[in-house]
């Protein structure tokens, strides 16, 4: 069934209710390498709740906190539409961060489509979406993400090619840092425990099926380690620090890789991009925009 775009901007959900806590948040920056030195009282932070201070919450974490349940009446299902989630992968993502994420704490979420771009038939579909999350007690907006997703299955429906929010340009000049954030073999399974179990990511005959030789990382898992590189230098591991996170993703990272994160600094604003070191000259996370408050 292809893509009906009415029948896709027409759906939605308001009120959709979730919860998290100490153990969410730790397995989250276990899965995208915080604690890689235990002994490291920066790095012990993020995965450890009795640390003086409190524990630490990475921006990124905003990506895996549970789509959440909403009264039937308060959801908008496409009818007419059906994405294939087997060929679906990361496209952009940006996190505006209205305040500091607690350890713990009950949300409700609004979500949306922005918009649905047709690249063309055998080239897939962009699905650009919002959600805004909100403290259920005091219904304060804790961050708004909006992402796009690569539909590759998808294409062809007839909408408009071209749209979307601007990507941020890097600088032309050398970085001003360059920081190397491993990935473990068993990354992917790992992090697939903060709620993304696509198989694609696990199962080496379903990511042969779809085109890729081995299970590939998660595209947010990368985009969390990106995060743990700016918070280990330029954001001296002060999270509250880091007011929005956009990155465009644009190949695949296996698990076992080595991220070497270019970044550049220009006042609070920090443009950065993340290649593979194994595989020389392949850029994975591009056009990256952090900005510090």
């Amino acid at each position: 069934m292809p893509i009906d775009y009415d029948d896709m901007m027409q759906s939605g959900a308001e009120c959709l209710s979730a919860s998290y806590d100490e153990k969410d948040v730790m397995l989250y920056a276990l899965g995208v390498g915080f604690g890689r030195d235990p002994l490291d009282p920066n790095e012990l932070a993020f995965v450890y709740e009795n640390v003086e201070g409190g524990l630490k919450v990475p921006p990124t974490f905003a990506s895996v906190i549970a789509r959440g349940e909403a009264p039937p009446e308060r959801q908008r299902m496409p009818q007419k539409s059906q994405i294939n989630f087997m060929l679906v992968v990361d496209g952009e993502r940006r996190i505006t961060m209205h305040k500091k994420l607690p350890p713990r704490c009950e949300v409700l979420a609004d979500e949306r489509y922005l918009d649905i771009l047709d690249k063309g038939e055998g080239k897939g579909a962009v699905l650009i979406q919002e959600r805004v999350v909100r403290e259920k007690a005091s219904g304060e907006k804790l961050f708004t993400i909006v992402s796009s997703i690569f539909a590759r299955g998808d294409g062809g429906f007839g909408g408009k090619a071209q749209g979307g929010p601007p990507l941020h340009e890097i600088p032309q000049r050398a970085p001003d840092l360059v920081k190397e954030c491993d990935t473990r073999s068993d990354q992917a399974l790992l992090y697939a425990l903060s709620g993304d179990r696509n198989p694609l990511h696990r199962d080496p005959k379903i990511a042969q099926l779809v085109g890729f030789p081995r299970p590939i990382l998660h595209g947010l898992c990368s985009y969390g380690t990106a995060c743990r590189a700016i918070l280990s230098t330029v954001a001296q591991y002060a999270p509250e620090r880091i007011t929005q996170f956009d990155v465009r993703f644009s190949k695949p990272v296996f698990p076992g890789e080595t991220l070497a994160v270019e970044i550049w600094t220009d006042g609070g604003a920090i443009s950065f991009r993340a290649l593979v070191k194994e595989r020389p000259g392949t850029v994975v996370l591009n056009n990256g925009l952090c900005i510090l408050g």
